[in-house]
This record gives structure tokens, C-alpha cells and sequence, in this order.
């Protein structure tokens, strides 16, 4: 497809998830690592900001999921302040989608499907984990490897306490393509809830 019709593309999108969609999966198609990966940005108490990469687990129209554990510090982070944005950067396809909104803890039950769906190692991991806290050496993490090997051995690992999701539920979205000179596309939605609807700007780079 020539650019301006990528362009032409982009701006006919009526609805964001629609187009992000559409742009995930060709990410998905042309990134070596990780497509889904996303920068989460937090904020603590004192108001200084935080970021980290994190993993987009599930989307829909409700918003954008992930996973991680109450004491990480994402976990004390949202705690305290639910407001939060992520940011995709496909650097193979040019393009980045900003997203910001408030965060909602999922329920127990999403949480236990998903920890299911994990690799092994995963889930035993998540449990010998103290994450975000000080490790004095990284051969107590592994002990607690394997003492949780041998505390679940021959049955599921269940849902650890603490181990849980979030779904981001946006208030803007933004799609930015790469354009030569810096001359670049910029498509922004923004949500009204009171009518539960979206609507777009066109913004200058």
C-alpha cells in the first residue's frame, strides 16, 4: 500500500480500536520481539513519574489490559493514583500510539484465568518473587524456585496473593505515523463518556 493511501486509511477510521487493531497486527507481522510491548507510565505520591515496559495482555472496547503483582511498583503506584498512560513504539512500521485514562483492578476470576494460561515457570516464579523489594542474592530467588516446585509439584499452581491485572480504560488516544521532514501524520480521539462516544482531530506534528 503507497503511503498515501496508508495516510487516506488512517484518517477514515471512525473508531480507535478499530484502527488500533489494525495496526497491532501488522506490528505483529513485522516486529523481531514483542509487538505488544508498551511503556506504562505512573505517577507515586510525591507526584514524580514513572515508566517501565510492560506487556499488553488483552484489549477491548473497555480498554487495555495487564498484568503484574500489588508490591511491584506499578502496583503501589496505581494504588494511589489510578491515572496512567502506555505507549506503543513499533519502530519497524515507523509508529507509536499514546494512551492515557484511568486504571480499574481487574476481577479475581480474570486474574485466575490468565495466571492459568501462563507458562509453569511463569506462574512459580510469580510466587517465589517478593517483586520490586531489595534481593540480597540472586540464589534465595532461586531457592524459592524451587521450594515452590516442590510445594506444587504434580498439581496446578494456583493464583498467588497479590498477583493481579489492570485494565487501562482510555479517555484519548492518539495514532502518529512517520512522515519525511517531520511533516507527520497525528490522529487524536478523544472519549465522552456521557454519551459513550468518540470523537477525532486531526492534529498538526
Amino acid at each position: 500500500m503507497k503511503e498515501s493511501q496508508k495516510t487516506s486509511s488512517m484518517f477514515k477510521a471512525n473508531n480507535p480500536f478499530e484502527l488500533f487493531a489494525h495496526w497491532l497486527e501488522e506490528a505483529k507481522q513485522n516486529e523481531c520481539n514483542d509487538a505488544n510491548a508498551m511503556a506504562l507510565a505512573t505517577c507515586d505520591e510525591k507526584g514524580l513519574p514513572d515508566v517501565r515496559m510492560v506487556l499488553l495482555k488483552a484489549y477491548d472496547e473497555r480498554g487495555f489490559v495487564f498484568y503484574s503483582h500489588k508490591t511491584s511498583a506499578k502496583g503501589q503506584e496505581l494504588s494511589q493514583n489510578p491515572k496512567a498512560a502506555i505507549n506503543f513504539h513499533w519502530k519497524s512500521l515507523r509508529r507509536q500510539i499514546r494512551v492515557r485514562g484511568t486504571t480499574e483492578e481487574l476481577e479475581r476470576f480474570e486474574v485466575g484465568e490468565y495466571f492459568s494460561s501462563r507458562p509453569r515457570d511463569s506462574q512459580l516464579g510469580a510466587w517465589a518473587s517478593q517483586q520490586s523489594s531489595e534481593m540480597k542474592k540472586r540464589s534465595l530467588f532461586e531457592a524459592a524456585i524451587e521450594k515452590a516446585r516442590d510445594k506444587f509439584k504434580g498439581i496446578e499452581v494456583p493464583l498467588p496473593p497479590g498477583w493481579t491485572g489492570w485494565r487501562l480504560k482510555p479517555v484519548s488516544i492518539e495514532f502518529w505515523r512517520d512522515r519525511p521532514f517531520r511533516l507527520h501524520d497525528r490522529l487524536l480521539f478523544e472519549y465522552t463518556p456521557e454519551t459513550n462516544t468518540w470523537t477525532k482531530r486531526r492534529l498538526y506534528p
